[in-house]
């Protein structure tokens, strides 16, 4: 069947939509970097978006005056915990409910999906009396074991597919060439099923950085805010320092920019095989 040629108007119509739906979806982006760059008495008028100086007052303002830099690296190392912890907790029960054949098994999987599907909202309550008893309101760790326990179910599905898609010959071989399972599980397991780790590891480490709703409620010492409940000074009872407030996004945005450029092929590669193995 011959396809014929496009028409010049078709072209110029999907160059349109295209160039329209990507400046819709930078616009914000480009406001708040122009209103973080803005002089204080512009940004909040219409000048913002066409602003004729330029300067990093408030950028300064925020890493010095305003602490943000101790916010960045509380979120960082509840980050890193979170994604290391969930990680491997994730993989671990992957490979059970994946290889070993125990009562319970599927009514567990479906437990796991149940509990993916409730509400943040609804566990912030529970989570704050349980974290209160246990002496684990403002703490960092405490707060990182949290967030490891929300980002579970979604790593756990996800590596199940992979760990299932890896035959079980490739380990029996390995232990008829008189590797233990330890080192089966580490030369063999583990880089088979990288893919996932980096797909559920970005899903983790964005929940740990800009969740707020939970941090909020287990948080009020200045010293443990991680950047999501930063924010919150720079909006007051009856003014809000707009300047600031997108000098602080702007700076909260680009770790989890870098973190996704930095592992992009391996969350392109996790989601398609995930996709088609699970």
């Amino acid at each position: 069947m011959r396809i014929g040629r496009r028409s010049p108007w078709a072209s110029v119509g999907i160059f349109a939509a295209v160039a329209g739906l990507l400046a819709f979806t930078l616009f914000p982006a480009y406001f708040m970097l122009s209103s973080a760059l803005a002089p204080k008495r512009t940004v909040t008028g219409t000048e913002v978006l066409l602003p004729e100086q330029v300067t990093l007052d408030n950028f300064s303002y925020v890493l010095t005056e305003a602490g943000f830099l101790r916010y960045l690296g509380n979120s960082l190392f509840i980050a890193v915990i979170t994604v290391l912890g969930s990680a491997l907790l994730a993989l671990l029960a992957a490979v059970a409910v994946s290889r070993f054949r125990f009562r319970f098994r599927t009514t567990v999987l479906v437990m796991v999906l149940v509990v993916q599907m409730v509400p943040l909202e609804a566990l912030v309550i529970p989570l704050f009396l349980q974290a209160s008893s246990l002496n684990m309101l403002n703490s960092l760790l405490g707060l990182s074991v949290v967030y490891v326990a929300l980002s579970l179910p979604f790593a756990i599905w996800m590596l199940r597919g992979f760990t299932a898609a890896v035959p079980a010959e490739v380990e029996e071989a390995a232990y008829i060439d008189g590797a233990s399972w330890g080192r089966m599980f580490w030369s063999v397991l583990l880089p088979l099923v990288a893919p996932g780790l980096v797909a559920t590891g970005i899903f983790s480490f964005i929940t740990a950085w800009n969740e707020f709703l939970i941090a909020y409620a287990f948080l009020d010492m200045e010293e443990y805010y991680t950047v999501a409940v930063g924010l919150r000074q720079f909006a007051g009872q009856n003014t809000t320092d707009w300047g600031a407030m997108m000098a602080a996004s702007t700076i909260v945005t680009i770790p989890v920019m870098v973190f996704f450029l930095f592992v992009q092929r391996g969350l392109v590669s996790g989601l398609v095989q995930g996709a088609v193995k699970g």
